[in-house]
């Protein structure tokens, strides 16, 4: 789950991992971790992964290597002092990246990671599932948060288990 900012559906869909027993990772950015301590503490609490979605969500092909290392270290240290949790899976702005981006992500000790698609309809989630597939779905979706349970039981009714190892 991308989370740029809170729009009211994460706490329905952390209890719905909760009630499915699937963890996920919630990629965050600054803003989503400053302004929701309780979210980030219980997303901790409840063994999700949490991962750097950046400090201001720009575009990181189009920003000067400074300003992608800010845009990275920024959070991971505001992460560390504030919830001793070290992020190390790293998803860029609108998937948005240059060569030298997605080498200083695993430079700071981060893996990126991309997604299989985008797509947040129940029928499109459950026939386009494949080994490996990695769903982006966004937490400020109604749609995703309403999806997330059917989801959940027809992907497990075809074979598949979730993992936030990647």
């Amino acid at each position: 789950f991308d989370e740029g900012y809170e729009n009211g559906y994460s706490g329905k869909i952390l209890d719905t991992l909760k009630e499915k027993q699937v963890h996920a990772i919630f990629f965050v950015t600054y803003d989503f971790a400053s302004q929701n301590p309780a979210l980030i503490k219980r997303m901790i609490a409840e063994g999700h992964v949490v991962g750097n979605h950046t400090y201001r969500h720009l575009t990181m092909d189009e920003v000067t290597r400074a300003a992608a290392t800010e845009e990275i270290t920024v959070l991971h240290r505001y992460m560390e002092k504030n919830y001793q949790y070290k992020m190390t899976y790293f998803r860029f702005p609108k998937g948005e990246f240059s060569e030298d981006t997605l080498a200083l992500a695993q430079e700071l000790g981060y893996k990126s990671i991309f997604w299989s698609f985008a797509y947040a309809a129940l029928q499109k989630v459950t026939e386009s599932t494949h080994p490996g597939a990695i769903f982006l779905l966004h937490a400020v979706s109604p749609t995703n948060a309403e999806i997330l349970g059917q989801a959940i039981d027809s992907i497990r009714s075809q074979g598949y288990t979730f993992t936030t190892a990647l």
